[in-house]
């Protein structure tokens, strides 16, 4: 099997978190429609379920170090449902950014390397803004990775001869 193909399921998946994505950018531009994002919300959710099937979602979304952005994201959810969109929203994207925000750094990379998105990262503010993000994240990434490398001089040799 190919490393690029996918099974009937996640093309599915991958269709619903599509629509998803669609369905909540179509309920924050009527004005917050609350029927609109409860079904983009759940939407989203059985489509990335479908993508990465039941047992990686559920490690993707309740690892210990993301619990806050998973309680944060199923609460916005929540209030989104029970006719609460604004706050049930901001609360969601809050939720969304903690449980997702590793990913960003990639998705600008894919975004500056994509024909047509890749001029808009060549504006003023928003490369600033793009390279700024990438590089907190690298830094913390770099921070985690050797955390030791600063006591050694970052060279990672050894000790004194």
């Amino acid at each position: 099997m190919d490393a690029f193909s996918s099974s009937d399921i996640q093309k599915i998946g991958i269709g619903l978190t599509a629509m998803g994505v669609l369905f909540t950018m179509l309920g924050v531009l009527l004005f917050f429609d609350g029927g609109l994002l409860a079904v983009g919300n759940l939407l989203f959710l059985s489509g990335v379920g479908l993508i990465l099937g039941l047992a990686r979602m559920q490690s993707l979304f309740f690892q210990s170090n993301k619990l806050r952005g998973t309680v944060l994201f199923f609460s916005g959810l929540l209030l989104v449902i029970f006719r609460w969109p604004k706050v049930g929203f901001f609360v969601e994207a809050f939720g969304f950014v903690n449980l997702f925000g590793n990913f960003l750094p990639h998705v600008i990379i894919v975004a500056k390397h994509t024909p047509v998105v890749s001029k808009i990262f060549d504006l003023p503010g928003v490369k600033q803004a793009a390279d700024y993000l990438q590089g907190a994240n690298q830094n913390k990434a770099n921070q985690a990775v050797d955390p030791a490398s600063s006591e050694r001089g970052g060279k990672g040799g050894g000790g004194a001869v």
